[in-house]
């Protein structure tokens, strides 16, 4: 295996003509450059260089060797700053994914500034489900996720990953303008229990999450409509139909100007939305710098009708 550093040598012999000249240029040594090609002929097993009292001139052996040594050592750097450019995070690929309502809160700011940042990363994002994603990242088809579970844990989130927490995200009570509650800044959950709800479909996490809570609070919801769009679900409250509850989070992008936002103080179901990796992998320079954006960013600005729950919510949606 040839040594690039006597390469380099070499080719500073060769044009310098002189040992004395090429310590000079390298800041060695006369003997160490003796070393060094010496060490480069036993290599090789050839005379490179020719020595005489006037000048040290390359063999027809060195001169086969001198025309790689450029094409060698260009390769050579080329790999060095490539990985210099992946290391520092101006290289490379990310590969995120989102549930919806983050997708829609949360990633466009933390993609803004991670392009600003890092230009040189080839970003892509996906809409994922926790399960969906946790499945992807320990195919190792993502390198990072947005993700969200309960308290206790519902066991959605593999094993295999490492989280981070980012923020709690609060349920909030949605109800219609009209609603003999809408004036009211805070209610109990067990004042919707006479109320037809309208729910998400059991596929989503939500759906169990809201059930626990109605349980607890003394009575089991009276489910007129399953539906999982968030759209959807306010427009039905607004129509005054039923009521639902939604995640703070869900609530960012704005809220239906014929819905009132209601918290549910310490009632209120709690998700935590996490970052999550594969723990068992090698995090990438990239992975790296998303988690520190994110971070940064915190929880995004409530929604000014969300913004009377006392804190954010987590959900699938």
């Amino acid at each position: 295996m040839l040594n690039p550093q006597r390469l380099v040598v070499l080719r500073e012999l060769a044009e310098r003509g002189s040992f004395t000249a090429t310590a000079e240029a390298l800041s060695y040594t006369q003997s160490a450059v003796s070393q060094q090609i010496s060490a480069l002929e036993r290599e090789t097993g050839a005379i490179l260089v020719q020595r005489d009292r006037k000048r040290a001139r390359p063999t027809e052996a060195g001169e086969i060797l001198l025309g790689h040594a450029d094409a060698i050592l260009g390769r050579i750097s080329a790999a060095e700053h490539e990985l210099e450019a992946y290391l520092e995070a101006r290289s490379g690929r990310m590969r995120l994914a989102a549930f919806e309502s983050a997708g829609a809160a949360m990633v466009p700011a933390a993609v803004a500034a991670f392009h600003d940042r890092h230009p040189g990363v080839e970003l892509s994002v996906v809409q994922m489900e926790p399960a969906e994603a946790t499945a992807a990242l320990e195919n190792r088809q993502l390198d990072l996720a947005i993700v969200y579970d309960f308290t206790p844990a519902t066991g959605i989130l593999g094993g295999e990953l490492e989280l981070t927490h980012l923020f709690d995200d609060r349920y909030v009570a949605v109800i219609p303008k009209r609603h003999r509650l809408a004036k009211r800044g805070e209610i109990e959950l067990a004042d919707l229990g006479a109320d037809v709800w309208i729910h998400p479909t059991p596929r989503d996490l939500c759906c169990q999450i809201i059930l626990s809570a109605c349980r607890a609070a003394g009575f089991e919801p009276r489910v007129a409509f399953e539906v999982d769009e968030i759209a959807t679900s306010q427009a039905l409250v607004a129509a005054g139909t039923g009521v639902t509850l939604l995640p703070s989070l869900a609530l960012g992008a704005g809220n239906h100007p014929d819905v009132a936002i209601l918290s549910l103080g310490a009632e209120a179901p709690i998700r935590a939305v996490h970052a999550a990796r594969l723990a068992t992998g090698h995090p990438t320079p990239s992975c790296e710098a998303m988690l520190r954006v994110l971070a940064e960013l915190g929880p995004p600005p409530a929604d000014a009708g969300a913004a009377r729950a006392p804190t954010r919510a987590h959900g699938n949606r």
